[in-house]
């Protein structure tokens, strides 16, 4: 029993730790945009599919380009669709991108099918570890290491560097910010493809996981917004506490009453609301109320 239980808490912490990377990527785009990104698990389902892509033409090397590809991708839409929807109502933003999470979906089954790929992790993070009672995969352990790393680099990015206090200044005031001369249309287009690109690595890390299909968008949009709800509008914090709960539970959940698992993170949030309706770490933004 205790075997059990703490391999799938093992298994719920790197099922977390993915919910995180796409949480935090829809928190910065919601924080500094305004903007309810719906198409943002689309985004998580095509970096898998590019990741894909890229290991059958030129093997594992090429799966780390995956990331920064659908960011460039994700700086176009914004360039050419996100950007109008600024300043307007948010049921507005939220209709639009359900749609662009449509047509990326209708796009992924056009040019890979509708059915599932089978994507196995590399050769060398094959087998299993067993530290005492923990038994888990070695692909697990590298999707924990890795995730962290992430996670680890853009709270370093955003609290040390200029251009992170820039982006943590803008989701506050944004217009003070461009009263400072900073050319605020380039760094909104940067923070959409950060968020895109946070969203794809959360893909590629899933892909050998989960399979890689279209349904992906769906599995994962959800729990994202259910995490970025209990931790907290744009805390980074709050999304990290947040996924791992999240993901501990389901995990939790699927080994003692599998049908309960998608139920069990509505119910975390409910009480999360209930006791704290901002969140675990939510603060007050002005520009929002």
């Amino acid at each position: 029993m205790l075997e059990t239980l703490v391999s799938q808490s093992a298994n719920g912490l790197v099922l977390g730790f993915i919910y995180v990377l796409i949480a935090v990527g829809l928190s910065i785009t919601f924080g500094l945009l305004g903007v309810i990104n719906f198409a943002h698990g689309a985004f998580f389902a095509l970096g898998a599919y590019v990741a894909y892509q890229l290991f059958h033409l030129w093997g594992w090397a090429a799966v780390l380009l995956a990331p920064p590809i659908v960011g460039l991708i994700g700086m176009v839409v914004e360039v050419t669709l996100i950007r109008r929807l600024y300043g307007k109502e948010p049921l507005l933003s939220l209709i639009v991108t359900f749609a662009l999470a449509l047509l990326i979906e209708a796009l992924i089954r056009f040019f890979w099918g509708a059915d599932g790929k089978p994507f196995n992790p590399p050769p060398f993070l094959t087998g299993i570890v067993e530290l005492g009672p923990l038994l888990i995969t070695k692909y697990r352990v590298a999707v924990l290491a890795a995730t962290v790393a992430t996670l680890l680099a853009l709270w370093a990015f955003l609290a040390w560097t200029p251009y992170g206090r820039i982006l943590r200044a803008g989701s506050r005031d944004p217009e003070m910010v461009e009263l400072l001369g900073i050319n605020l249309p380039r760094v909104l287009t940067a923070v959409f493809g950060l968020g895109c690109a946070l969203a794809a690595t959360a893909g590629v890390l899933a892909a050998p996981l989960w399979t890689v299909s279209p349904s992906m968008a769906a599995n994962a949009i959800m729990p994202a917004f259910v995490v970025v709800a209990i931790g907290g509008l744009g805390s980074f914090p709050g999304a990290v506490v947040a996924g791992l709960a999240v993901g501990v539970v389901m995990s939790l959940t699927i080994q003692f009453k599998a049908d309960a698992a998608a139920a069990s993170m509505y119910a975390l949030m409910f009480i999360v609301m209930l006791l704290r309706p901002r969140g675990l770490f939510g603060e007050r933004w002005e520009r929002f109320e």
